[in-house]
């Protein structure tokens, strides 16, 4: 199989306020890779719809409606919905050549199942590197809970007494929004389901051969982002 020329593919995993966003794009600036963004793609996938749209993958319907409200209460969305979507656009970008970095995909062992053999036979084992971003509970629970995107670029703007009051987004202009998953309450569900449904991930990973690097999320971005850099080497 011709892998890309642009032979890397950095999977960027932790959990929800880790910080996963925020290294992917570091990353994606430093090496000029595409930020292949889970998030995002949902967000996409589900503007506009309505009651009866659906998806099927592998003979299964998935409404998406009923996704989107999984995600609103902070549940995770079916994994082969996820896998399909994210596949999918991983083949659109090797066919164009381009290096990618992923922020939080794969969340589950479907996801996993569906992307993984697709960045192997996509860029090969040895250019595909794992990072863990580590962070406890409590840190995650108050980052989320206190944590804005901007409406236009999706900025994710650190919460410091500078930043507390900003309304709009400092590089683009935009409007600062909270995540309507970002409460306490829905935080402490994506936090189990994290337990329950992404750690048994790593598991796989290590089986199909990928050597993850364990790194510390709770420092300032620039740090986390100096230690991933030496991860990487």
């Amino acid at each position: 199989m011709k892998h890309s020329k642009n032979k890397r593919a950095i999977i960027v995993l932790g959990p929800p306020g880790s910080g996963k966003g925020t290294q992917a794009e570091l990353l994606a600036e430093k090496f000029n890779l595409f930020h292949l963004e889970t998030s995002e793609i949902i967000e996409r996938k589900l503007v506009g719809i309505q009651e009866d749209d659906s998806v099927v993958v592998k003979g299964e319907k998935y409404f998406l409606i009923e996704e989107k409200r999984k995600r609103e209460s902070g549940k995770l969305m079916s994994g082969p919905l996820i896998g399909f979507w994210m596949t999918e656009k991983i083949k659109e970008l090797a066919k164009e050549e381009k290096g990618i970095t992923t922020s939080g995909s794969p969340r589950t062992l479907d996801e996993a199942k569906d992307i993984i053999p697709a960045l192997k036979k996509l860029y090969g084992v040895k250019n595909i590197k794992i990072i863990w971003l580590n962070l406890d509970a409590k840190d995650v629970i108050w980052r989320n809970s206190h944590r804005k995107t901007c409406e236009l670029m999706r900025h994710p703007i650190l919460y410091t007494k500078e930043t507390e009051k900003l309304t709009k987004c400092p590089f683009d202009g935009s409007w600062l929004l909270t995540r309507k998953d970002d409460t306490p309450e829905a935080i402490k569900v994506r936090l189990e389901r994290y337990k329950d449904e992404t750690l048994p991930v790593i598991y796989y990973l290590k089986k199909e051969g990928l050597r993850i690097k364990n790194i510390d999320g709770f420092p300032q971005p620039a740090v986390v982002f100096k230690n991933i850099l030496k991860a990487l080497k």
